[in-house]
């Protein structure tokens, strides 16, 4: 059984897209980011930076951290969404998400949603960063079905949840042909309406 150490956010949506997608029994055990849970020394023991997920695989107590490496791990010990013969692909367009997508919209989350008027120059900044960002994914989708070619992979796990924050963007999902068809074809998938739910049974995956 894994245990996930999580909170609401896209970081965790994802793991619990992959558990779902794999059909792994799992265990939540939500980490209240608001009263800093994430740096209790026993998390920490865990996850060095006081980052959430974090998993706990019970049938080897192994812990994982960095939602990257809990997909790649998840990835190898399923067999599923991390074939070998596409994994320069996949590793590719998961680093893309680890080091940009990611930490660019949440840097635009920060300014654009959570304090605006606070900062003209993160705001702009990070505004036109997520449009670029929007624009280079468009551009991928035109030419290849999912991220890392013609399959669904932990490459598109780990980056369609931050697409699902698209409402707070305020960059136009809709006007993107492409980026809107693969996110609407993941936000079908029964795995994803699950994990997406996975800390609020009442969640919705938020439309175009």
């Amino acid at each position: 059984m894994i245990e996930i150490f999580s909170a609401n956010t896209p970081n965790g949506w994802k793991i619990a897209i992959m558990l779902e997608e794999i059909s792994y029994e799992y265990k939540v055990t939500k980490v209240d980011l608001g009263k800093d849970e994430q740096f209790n020394p026993e998390f920490k023991k865990k996850s060095p930076f006081g980052k959430i997920p974090v998993i706990t695989d019970h049938e080897n107590n192994e812990s994982v951290f960095e939602s990257g490496a809990i997909l790649m791990y998840l990835g190898d010990k399923s067999g599923k969404f991390y074939d070998k013969k596409d994994r320069l692909k996949i590793n590719q367009w998961l680093m893309a998400q680890i080091g940009t997508v990611g930490p660019m919209i949440g840097q635009h989350h920060q300014f654009h949603h959570y304090n605006p008027g606070k900062s003209d120059f993160g705001e702009e900044r990070y505004f036109k960063i997520t449009k670029r960002i929007y624009e280079e994914l468009d551009a991928r989708l035109k030419e290849s079905k999912f991220l890392a070619g013609t399959d669904y992979t932990i490459a598109d796990i780990a980056t369609w949840p931050w697409m699902a924050r698209h409402e707070w963007h305020d960059i136009g999902l809709k006007n993107y042909k492409n980026l809107s068809r693969w996110y609407l074809e993941i936000a079908n998938r029964e795995a994803v309406i699950k994990g997406y739910a996975f800390m609020d049974e009442e969640a919705k995956i938020p439309k175009l």
